[in-house]
């Protein structure tokens, strides 16, 4: 057994997000050096070991799976067996399949070794030139266009830096309900196809970015993460109680509805909460 990887070791190991030269040279050999590799995708997996001459073992390791899988890897690693966990991009566990089996292994006593790397959301964060200092990560908003906008109206009043990754085909709408729930003023980044050949680094008002994501088809494809500032920490205490009130309506009336007896409770602006009075 290599000392890189000691006996009875699950090795949570970073890979690159785009650019194939950010595998460290320490991920490279750890690799190599596990007696298997749980994959989140066997086959992009294959791929990238394949550019670096890796051969190993190939576990499917899956947010379908994950609970089952994690049951029977467990006994292997006591067993005194070295696995390394991947994603298909990035750190695994950020917005990735890998918790439920770092936890069984953890609670069964197996040492648990990070090998770092990329991470999509950090690469953002570093380049936006937004505090960093204190920053939430929310993954990836709700798919559904009501849940996503209650979520972002709770965390209107969030005086942290925001981060979210999004997907291409939802970029758009995001934008907007962003613009909405923040204001249109609100200074945001959006980071697209960080360390690929068509990166691009937007920074403006969401107005403004959303504006020009909807003319320009080319930043409606690939990888995204956006940042947002976060509020002003002299938010008024009004609107931050009816942004909090609105969320909560907002599940279960229409949106219109929802700010209408918000604004009404608490004395927030209805503007404010549902970005556009009428909601037309």
């Amino acid at each position: 057994m290599s000392p890189l990887t000691p006996p009875g070791t699950l090795h949570v190991v970073a890979t690159p997000i785009g650019n194939l030269a950010d595998l460290s040279p320490r991920g490279m050999d750890t690799l190599r050096a596990v007696d298997a590799i749980c994959a989140e995708d066997t086959r992009h997996t294959r791929q990238l070991l394949g550019h670096f001459g890796i051969e190993r073992p190939l576990l499917a390791l899956h947010e379908h799976n994950e609970a089952d899988i994690a049951g029977r890897l467990v006994p292997r690693l006591q067993a005194g067996e070295s696995l390394a966990l991947v994603s298909d991009a990035g750190t695994p566990l950020v917005s990735d399949p890998g918790f439920r089996l770092v936890r069984a292994a953890r609670a069964a006593g197996i040492r648990v070794s990070p090998v770092p790397g990329a991470c999509a959301l950090v690469a953002g964060l570093s380049v936006a030139g937004l505090p960093s200092d204190r920053f939430v990560f929310e993954g990836f908003l709700p798919a559904k266009g009501g849940a996503r906008r209650s979520r972002l109206h709770a965390l209107a009043a969030e005086t942290r830096t925001l981060l979210f990754y999004e997907s291409a085909h939802r970029i758009g709408e995001s934008l907007d309900d962003m613009a909405h729930a923040f204001g249109g003023g609100r200074p945001a980044v959006v980071a697209r196809e960080l360390t690929k050949l068509f990166e691009t680094v937007l920074d403006g008002s969401l107005d403004a970015l959303r504006a020009q994501v909807a003319v320009d088809a080319n930043q409606r494809r690939g990888e995204f993460v956006v940042m947002v500032h976060g509020a002003p920490e002299a938010i008024d205490a009004r609107e931050a109680e009816g942004r909090r009130v609105y969320a909560v309506l907002a599940k279960h009336l229409p949106p219109s509805s929802a700010a209408r007896i918000a604004a009404e409770l608490t004395g927030a602006s209805r503007k404010s909460l549902y970005g556009g009075g009428d909601g037309n």
